[in-house]
Order: C-alpha cells, then sequence, then structure tokens
C-alpha cells in the first residue's frame, strides 16, 4: 500500500488508472457534457484534467523547477470523444509511472502544498489521488460505481492526509477518503468546508537532509521495514524503530500531528539514511516541543546529528507556538549529550535520572 520501496510508487499509479479506464468505460453510453459532481467542469473535461494532472506532474519530476509549475499543459484534441479521453488518461497515466520509476533517490520538484516541494513518491500519490477523486466526481454524475481498492485508498491517506484521524466505525477508506477532500461525511464527522492534502518536507541541514516520515513509512519501519530509504549498514538503530512505532501509535489514535512527527537523516552526496530524528509530540501547553535522535553506528563521529538538530531546533523556533526545546538524555549516553551541547542546548535540571537539555528561543 506504500509509495515507497524501488517503484517509488508507479505500481499504485498503473493500478488507479485501470481502475479509472474501468469505471468510465462503464459510462460511455452516458451524456459526458453534463456537470461532473461537484464541479463546475463537464464529465469530459474533468477527464482531460486527469490527464493533464498526469502529464503536469511527470513534467515537474523531469523539469525539476524549484518555485514553480513548468509553463505547459496537455490537453485533448477538440471533438475528442470520452473513450479518446480514456486512452488519454491511460498514456499520460503511464507517461507519469514511468518517469516515477525512474526519479532518482532525493529529487524534489516544486508543488506548493506544504512547503513548496514534493518527491516522486509525492507526485505519484497526488496522481493516484486525482484519478481516484475525479473518476468519482464523474462516475457520480454518470451514475456508475467507482469505489477503488482499499489499498488505494489507505496508500492515498497515510501519504497525503497524514493529519487526518483513520477510518471511524461505520467508514471505510473510501469513504474516508471521500470526507478528506470534502466529499462526503463520516459517522461523527461533519463534512469538511476547505481541505488540503500534505506532501513530506524536507529539511536541509549540512551534508544531510531531514526527511520527514509519513505513517505509512512508520508503520513499515516500526515493522522492521526500511520506511523507503536506503540506509547505511543496512538498517537503522533500535531508537529509530522505537520512534516509528511512536508515530505509528498516534497516527492510529488520530492524534499525529504532521511536521512534530520524525524524520530520516539522509545523506544527501548518496542519499544513504544514516539515523532518525523528531519530536515526541507536538508542543506542550507552555510550547516546549522535547527532541530525540539516533544514528547508524557507521555514520558516527561525523558531525550529523548535531549539524541536523541545529537545523531541525531552529526551524521549530520559527513556529509561533515553540517556546524552548527539550532533549533527555542517559547519563552513560555521552555521545548523545555531545550533540545537544553542540547544537547550542544548555544543561538543564536532571528529569528524574537522566539528564536533560534545553534549547529557549532567543
Amino acid at each position: 500500500m506504500l509509495f515507497m520501496g524501488g517503484d517509488k510508487g508507479g505500481d499504485r499509479i498503473d493500478e488507479a488508472v485501470a481502475h479509472t479506464a474501468k469505471v468510465l468505460r462503464a459510462a460511455l453510453d452516458r451524456d459526458w457534457g453534463v456537470k461532473a459532481d461537484g464541479l463546475d467542469w463537464s464529465c469530459l473535461y474533468t477527464a482531460e484534467h486527469i490527464a493533464g494532472d498526469f502529464v503536469a506532474y511527470a513534467g515537474q519530476l523531469t523539469g525539476r523547477p524549484t518555485d514553480a509549475y513548468v509553463p505547459f499543459e496537455a490537453v485533448l484534441d477538440k471533438g475528442t470523444a470520452p473513450e479518446g479521453a480514456i486512452r488519454a488518461i491511460e498514456a499520460t497515466g503511464g507517461i507519469l509511472a514511468a518517469v516515477v520509476r525512474t526519479t532518482p533517490r532525493g529529487v524534489r520538484a516544486f508543488h506548493p502544498y506544504p512547503a513548496g516541494s514534493a518527491d516522486a513518491a509525492g507526485f505519484a500519490a497526488m496522481g493516484v489521488a486525482e484519478a481516484l477523486l475525479h473518476t468519482h466526481d464523474i462516475a457520480a454524475a454518470l451514475d456508475v460505481d467507482a469505489e477503488p481498492p482499499a489499498s488505494l485508498c489507505e496508500a492515498v491517506l497515510a501519504h497525503l492526509f497524514p493529519h487526518v484521524p483513520p477510518t471511524p466505525a461505520g467508514g471505510t477508506p473510501w469513504t474516508t477518503l471521500l470526507w478528506a477532500t470534502g466529499r462526503g461525511t463520516l459517522p461523527g464527522r461533519a463534512r469538511l468546508p476547505h481541505w488540503r492534502w500534505r506532501n513530506a518536507d524536507s529539511l536541509p541541514a549540512g551534508p544531510v537532509a531531514l526527511r520527514e516520515v509519513t505513517p505509512a513509512a512508520a508503520a513499515d519501519l516500526a515493522t522492521g521495514g526500511t520506511g523507503g530509504f536506503e540506509w547505511l549498514g543496512g538498517g537503522p538503530f533500535d531508537g529509530t524503530r522505537r520512534a516509528a512505532e511512536m508515530v505509528t501509535k498516534a497516527y492510529a489514535a488520530g492524534v499525529h500531528r504532521p511536521e512534530w512527527g520524525m524524520y530520516v537523516l539522509v545523506r544527501t552526496a548518496d542519499e544513504l539514511a544514516v539515523g532518525g530524528m523528531g519530536f515526541h509530540g507536538p508542543p506542550d501547553e507552555n510550547g516546549c516541543v522535547e527532541v530525540g535522535y539516533d544514528l547508524v553506528e557507521e555514520a558516527r563521529g561525523q558531525g550529523y546529528a548535531s549539524g541536523a538538530l541545529r537545523s531541525l531546533s531552529q526551524w521549530a523556533l520559527t513556529h509561533p507556538e515553540v517556546t524552548s526545546l527539550l532533549a533527555v538524555v542517559e547519563p552513560a549516553n555521552a555521545a548523545s549529550q555531545a550533540v545537544a551541547v553542540r547544537a547550542g542546548y544548555e544543561r538543564l535540571p536532571d528529569r528524574d535520572t537522566n539528564f536533560a537539555y534545553g534549547l529557549r528561543r532567543a
């Protein structure tokens, strides 16, 4: 279900395109000139929009702009019939899947939400979301069934909607995705007047980058997987897996807040993951947020952790709700204590039997 691994979501795109083509071909005898459900677009134009999004996302990954969309669009030939529109979706979906599969690790391109860029897995997830949701919009207007495989819905939710609580009793992954995009209701939840999906962020930190971990990637890490990263030394240190388990539990409980979760430290020179770092949760009522970190053994002693902690801490302090950061370290862990000091943290009174270090807003 994940947008990660060797194909970075290419297989998910193929699955979504096959679903879209099957649903829309069941409505070839209907009037595609009517408005799609909830939109001001005709059904035919909405199908064109799906194909256009596929090409646009592929163009972002190949053009790799950092500040805007590549200035072009794909449109159907004048007079194209519904079958032609479906073939265009199949063709452009194949282009996006191929580009996603062949985009090197670490490549990011402009997309506005939330922080101005997305990676190949993000564009794959957005492509799948566009296909599933706009297929629904067309199918609802033409009175055909459009429910996609639950695994596709779960993957989109875990990658693009980490801020959305999991499916409640009485709901399904599909109804949750429809609710998350303002298209329906769920038991105990009112319809959303506004919505937005969210791509995982990447924060620069000298020779490494802090790559935000999605709930799906965290679940994979917590159960012994790689989280979609290639690890120096073959895998993460135990602390990273424990942190991933915390994210997984918070997401399942509906209290996970993106940004205030977990990041993987990736060495940008070779795109190898060298450690984990992040927060134990969002800022508390006093504006304090606790941090934790670890490195694989082969990456220690090179300044990766202290540089990343300094960058992550400075980033956190740009948020008005944050007034201070806290690192609690075992007395025997001299290396982690040194990381905190080099990152600008000062020694605080002990917390139970552990040492505490803090950094306050200037």
